[in-house]
């Protein structure tokens, strides 16, 4: 039986099936504008590092500290905030979230001792951890099984596009005005964003999409925790979409973490320059590899459970030789060559790891296991990754440490081969057999 959901929710019932299908995506639109500050916050110190460790005196480690620092809190912190997100307006979560950590980055600018950084970057971590769960739950509650890759890996285009800004324009304002100001100025604009969405972004009811069919205006209640975290861990799908995660964001975390420094010292670039080199052709190929992503995987899916997954798998295997010639080569044209096929290969993976996710997963525990994800993903790949090549750095060389990451890629693709092929069908009739189950 169904219940009234225990939240309210902002979509008229009454709305019209035209409207509705445009809103649906001016949802994705919004929550993309949002996703561009969340990564551009975060993408923006990496930029500066170099004058972070001029004016601090900092050592490779210190700066692997703090790159790590963000990831760590981000990671510890996920799967509390995805089990908030299941009980509370989701709405509520993405904006107060969103305005919360661009005080925080505004904050940052304001100090100058290293532990201050450290801590205010790990508060930062926190305030972006309940974006993921929330703006997933939603976009799944507006686009069902037939739209919901493409969805999804439109909404990823945010972060390519926000990585680029976040490279670029940080290194360009702390190239001119002092690394201060990066922080101040995308932190300021993330509050005015805030503003702006408070009375455009409407909450859905929960299991919307799946419920079209059935009843479009009803959605069952919150689970409770413990039936939520039940359905997650007991699903070998999800547990190894889980571990492909951590593989997957470790060899990100280490391209996007160090790739500016790399640039910077093995090609003498400026900062600016360095910034950009780093993200943009990397960036630019996610956003086609997002957008292809999401479209085959949606057909994909349409033939069999486990499709999104075999997408990720190309994804990963197709990338892992281009990581390991990212550290090997003193090439420039090289580097850029080897940046974009991993780019495009990155954008199959990412615009799946949530939709992948979500095929095996109820709709009222979606933000806890989005949480529960980006827990495995943060505190496993990317916590880890920024101290593990910054310690490697200084035995051997950083082009070394971004060369054995492509091991890493591997490992994920393996992982996923195993969860689309083997996994994903048993789940999907364990999960049909559960409907029946529900509280």
């Amino acid at each position: 039986m169904r219940y009234p959901s225990a939240e309210p929710a902002d979509l008229p019932e009454n709305e019209s099936a035209v409207v509705l299908h445009r809103y649906r995506w001016q949802v994705v639109g919004m929550l993309w504008a949002i996703s561009f500050f969340n990564y551009a916050d975060r993408q923006a110190i990496f930029s500066v590092f170099p004058l972070l460790q001029k004016s601090l005196h900092l050592s490779s480690t210190q700066l692997g500290l703090l790159g790590s620092s963000f990831a760590l809190v981000y990671g510890t912190c996920s799967s509390f905030a995805g089990l908030v997100v299941d009980r509370v307006r989701r709405k509520t979560a993405i904006l107060g979230g969103l305005t919360v950590w661009s005080l925080i980055c505004m904050a940052t600018g304001m100090f100058s001792n290293f532990r201050a950084l450290v801590l205010l970057r790990g508060a930062e971590g926190l305030g972006e951890t309940f974006y993921y769960p929330a703006s997933m739950s939603l976009i799944s509650d507006y686009h069902g099984t037939a739209t919901r890759s493409r969805a999804i890996g439109l909404h990823q285009t945010s972060v390519y596009i926000g990585t680029i800004a976040g490279g670029f324009f940080a290194g360009l304002i702390g190239q001119y005005y002092g690394w201060r100001w990066s922080f101040f100025v995308f932190g300021g604009l993330g509050i005015v964003l805030a503003l702006v969405l408070k009375h455009k972004l409407r909450e859905p009811r929960r299991g919307a999409a799946e419920l079209a069919s059935i009843n479009p205006v009803e959605a069952s209640q919150p689970f409770p925790i413990a039936h939520s975290i039940r359905i997650i861990w007991s699903s070998p799908t999800a547990i190894t979409l889980m571990a492909a995660f951590l593989c997957s964001n470790f060899v990100a975390a280490v391209l996007y973490s160090w790739m500016p420094t790399f640039i910077y010292q093995r090609f003498h670039m400026t900062l600016a320059l360095s910034g950009l080199t780093a993200t943009v052709f990397v960036q630019l190929a996610s956003m086609l590899g997002s957008i292809s992503g999401g479209w085959l995987a949606d057909r994909f899916r349409a033939q069999r459970i486990g499709g999104r997954m075999l997408v990720q798998a190309i994804g990963v295997f197709g990338g892992a030789p281009f990581v390991a010639l990212c550290g090997m080569t003193r090439s420039v044209l090289w580097l850029i060559v080897a940046l974009t096929i991993w780019g495009f290969f990155k954008g199959l993976y990412d615009a799946n790891i949530f939709a992948s996710l979500f095929d095996v997963i109820d709709p009222e525990a979606r933000g806890t296991a989005a949480g529960f994800m980006n827990t495995v993903g943060w505190l496993g790949g990317g916590a880890t990754a920024p101290l593990i090549i910054g310690v490697i750095s200084v035995r051997h060389s950083l082009g070394d440490g971004i060369a054995l990451a492509s091991l890493v890629y591997l490992s994920a693709g393996i992982l996923l081969l195993l969860a689309a092929l083997v996994l994903a069908p048993r789940d999907a009739f364990s999960k049909t057999k559960h409907e029946a189950l529900r509280p």
